[in-house]
């Protein structure tokens, strides 16, 4: 039983916690904060490429193979690190629309967004998208205005676009002298004084930051220097101010200018995270509930990952700590079946990398090695029995046939699917017509079959060919009508491996009306989102 000196101690464990995620359009620079963020806190020396410049070495955010060939991030990494004294879970995404499954299952572990934007395009339509999914939660966002160095639109367009597109009320933080493509530095608005940034060779390592009084920086900036003071005096007449409740309530968001490839304004958002993002706060369980940051350990698996790194080919666990101290070795109860879960090899995740630790608080990842029992979306607990919501799930649009193309191979490859399934990478269909050997994939976007071919290929051994299918739309239904469907030109009917559920397949939505008009009894149920 928890000691009064033991939730007090929790207590002030989670309010070191600061975990968030960077949300962004892809090539918005997401990878790259991600980087400099690790830079300037001094865990690694100097920051890495996303397209590997020469000499350079790859972002540790992006470690599978198929991210660094394609400087784009596939999968979510986990990055915990110290800041001050202040403990950072730093929780990259992918920002490409077709993995934007793992996206929203990350944005359900985490309690702030920094959301990214590229200075000359604004707001891109996936960031809009996963803004939407922190408004639903009510996440508070942090906005980065990336790209500085290059030209790109007026800051104060920006602060309205902002306002008139996603109603959140932007409070700038700091402010930029120079006009996009010409970045001096900028203006911190609660001094008054300017950061100026001197870049250090090829941008690996942090930028060279000097600090100019007012009179000091007009001196040498001259117009630059003025024309930021008068766009400042704008938003202090306009109430710009940074409103720390309503930042809270994810009404308003805090500005920040930078060019996170030069690693400028970079130290400026993590003093910002460090300062003024939330703390783990009581989670709310399945009834609604919530469960207080010092209650009995609790937390939920929001990431399954098998063979991060060459080195341990075995599966991770992700689990968000929500309430309690974690220690390693516990035995807690998994809440889906009411057994109990040892929790023997337990670490903590910095990209790829990983080494045990003994003990974590509320806002951290957990990653439980070779979990097998357990799924996305599963809660383990201690003490008082807790269930947190179900992760989102979402409808796939897009199927594919997979096989092995040496059948010599097929065990091997078995293997893999089942592991891409227990991962949430696809879902795994099967029927009678196809068989065992030439499963369905069904998923959110194409690209997504790329990713399994590929880590077939690559963590298996396993060379495979794809064969799309001219499905697009999904309905649940029943065993009587999956025989009546047999007989129906475009559509078919699979088992989802990973529950059991019969899921009808249509040619199109036009296919799918004509055979309801025609068909009023059959069950076909529109499938559920989290």
């Amino acid at each position: 039983m928890p000691t009064a000196t033991t939730t007090t101690a929790v207590a002030a464990e989670a309010a070191r916690r600061r975990t968030f995620a960077v949300i962004s359009h892809p090539d918005a620079g997401k990878s790259t904060i991600t980087e400099a963020l690790a830079l300037h806190a001094q865990v690694i020396g100097e920051a890495g490429a996303v397209h590997g410049k020469a000499g350079r070495k790859g972002v540790v955010s992006d470690w599978m193979a198929m991210e660094q060939q394609r400087g784009i991030s596939i999968t979510s990494a986990v990055l915990q690190f110290a800041y001050r004294d202040i403990v950072i879970n730093l929780l990259d995404t992918p920002g490409h629309a077709d993995f934007s499954e793992d996206t929203y299952r990350v944005l359900t572990a985490v309690d702030c967004a920094v959301m990214l934007l590229d200075a000359a395009k604004g707001l891109e339509p996936q960031t809009l998208k996963l803004f939407e999914v922190c408004r639903a939660r009510r996440i508070p966002v942090i906005t980065f205005i990336n790209k500085w160095d290059r030209p790109g639109q007026e800051p104060l367009a920006l602060l309205d676009e902002i306002e008139r597109r996603i109603a959140l009320r932007p409070t700038p933080i700091t402010w930029p002298v120079g006009v996009a493509g010409e970045f001096h530095g900028v203006i911190d608005r609660r001094t008054g004084e300017m950061t100026a940034f001197h870049r250090t060779p090829g941008g690996a390592t942090a930028a060279v930051e000097e600090q100019l009084d007012p009179h000091q920086a007009a001196q040498r900036y001259g117009e630059d220097w003025r024309r930021a003071v008068e766009e400042l005096e704008l938003l202090t007449l306009t109430g710009a101010d940074h409103d720390q409740a309503g930042f809270d309530a994810a009404t308003t968001t805090p500005v920040l200018f930078g060019a996170a490839v030069a690693n400028f304004g970079v130290r400026q958002l993590l003093d910002m995270l460090a300062t003024h993002a939330p703390a783990p706060q009581a989670r709310p369980d399945a009834d609604g509930q919530p469960r207080p940051v010092d209650a009995p350990f609790a937390g939920f698996v929001f990431k399954i990952q098998a063979n991060m790194n060459k080195a341990h080919r075995d599966q991770v666990a992700f689990v968000r700590v929500c309430s309690g101290r974690f220690t390693r070795g516990m035995t807690a109860t998994h809440a889906g079946t009411g057994r109990p879960f040892a929790t023997k090899y337990a670490q903590q995740m910095f990209g790829a990398e990983r080494e045990t630790i003994d003990e974590a608080y509320p806002g951290d990842v957990v990653g439980l090695v070779n979990a097998t029992a357990l799924g996305i979306g599963d809660t383990l607990y201690d003490g008082p029995p807790v269930t947190f919501p179900p992760l989102p799930s979402f409808v796939p649009e897009h199927f594919a046939v997979l096989r092995a193309a040496d059948t010599s191979t097929y065990k091997r490859f078995k293997r893999g699917v089942e592991q891409l399934d227990a991962e949430g990478v696809v879902q795994v269909l099967r029927n009678d017509r196809r068989g065992e050997q030439a499963p369905v994939l069904a998923a959110v976007g194409p690209m997504q079959f790329e990713v399994a071919s590929a880590r077939l290929d690559a963590e298996f051994g396993v060379t495979t060919s794809l064969e799309h299918l001219p499905y697009e739309v999904a309905r649940r239904t029943d065993r009587a009508s999956e025989e009546r469907l047999r007989a129906v030109a475009g559509a078919e009917v699979f088992t989802r491996v990973r529950d059991g559920a019969l899921l009808a397949l249509f040619t199109n939505g036009w296919r799918l009306r004509a055979i309801t008009d025609r068909h009023h009894d059959l069950v076909l149920e529109p499938l559920l989102t989290g």
